[in-house]
């Protein structure tokens, strides 16, 4: 391909565009709100996740022993426990440890606590892991059946909506994300249809000149891919600025969320916006082409 031609294709599709100039603008605009919902979306799902996570990772269940129990017994309880399918660690919990990190957890205040150094009130405990968050029901079920044990607890209820709402954010997000995606091929497709049908003299003298379809196809295909890219771009630049700016103002002030602040992540929720962008402008560029040109 010379460079005269490569120039030719780039200067039809800027007239093409510039001639729709209507339809043009129409076209960017739905792909720019098509790829910031999805954009939103995916964050929205990441952080989430990354919530989830976070939240799965200090997800223990507490198993409470009853009084009294023999050394032989809590030793022959605690690998009766390590047996449990989906339990990864299990660790001892005397009540006089139990009573210092309620100390600690008090604070300033923990001299409201000092009364019960005599008679410490707590009782032993063992800390269970497990494998997976969702095994935990299970497995908690399980232990509270074991000899010894006086009651079992654990964040019930918590992760479970965090899973939930992951998976009702995804299908919305994916729902959103082809109705308007699929109206942006729309748009595109009847852009590059009215510049086929402006055209159509000049095609026609075009083809009875030996021109090539890759050469009548070629500035139609690289409208719709510009269109598509500029969308892509500025999709991106708004969802790159307002997700920074949103991530430093929760940093300030509220700090105990943790959101996702990686890099890599970040860069290929936007890459992939962009290069969605540009298969979209191309999509809708052959459907319109296919369709309406019979070269």
């Amino acid at each position: 391909m010379s460079l005269n031609t490569l120039r030719y294709y780039f200067r039809e599709a800027a007239t093409s565009i510039v001639r729709n100039s209507w339809l043009s603008i129409a076209s960017v605009g739905t792909i720019i709100i098509s790829l910031l919902i999805l954009g939103g979306s995916l964050l929205l799902v990441l952080n989430v996740r990354h919530i989830t996570s976070t939240v799965e990772s200090s997800l223990e269940i507490t198993v409470f022993l009853a009084d009294g129990l023999e050394q032989e017994h809590l030793d022959r309880l605690e690998e009766e426990i390590k047996f449990v399918p989906g339990v990864a660690r299990v660790q001892f919990v005397t009540k006089e440890q139990a009573l210092e990190e309620l100390k600690e957890s008090f604070g300033e205040r923990a001299d409201v606590l000092s009364g019960l150094e005599e008679d410490n009130p707590l009782p032993n405990s063992y800390r269970v892991k497990t494998r997976e968050a969702r095994m935990v029901p299970d497995a908690a079920q399980q232990l509270a059946e074991l000899d010894g044990v006086e009651q079992v607890r654990y964040g019930q209820g918590v992760v479970e909506k965090l899973l939930a709402l992951t998976h009702w954010v995804r299908i919305w997000g994916t729902v959103l994300l082809v109705v308007l995606g699929a109206a942006a091929v729309f748009l595109i497709a009847t852009t590059i249809r009215m510049s086929v049908f402006a055209r159509r003299r000049e095609i026609g003298i075009m083809k009875m000149l030996g021109a090539t379809n890759l050469f009548v196809r070629m500035p139609f295909m690289l409208e719709g891919m510009i269109i598509g890219l500029v969308g892509g771009l500025v999709a991106v630049l708004i969802i790159n600025f307002g997700y920074l700016s949103l991530l430093n103002k929760v940093i300030i002030t509220l700090p105990f969320i943790q959101l996702v602040d990686d890099p890599v992540t970040l860069y290929r929720v936007l890459g992939g916006m962009l290069g969605l962008g540009f298969g979209i402008g191309a999509a809708g560029s052959a459907i319109s082409l296919h369709r309406f040109l019979r070269v």
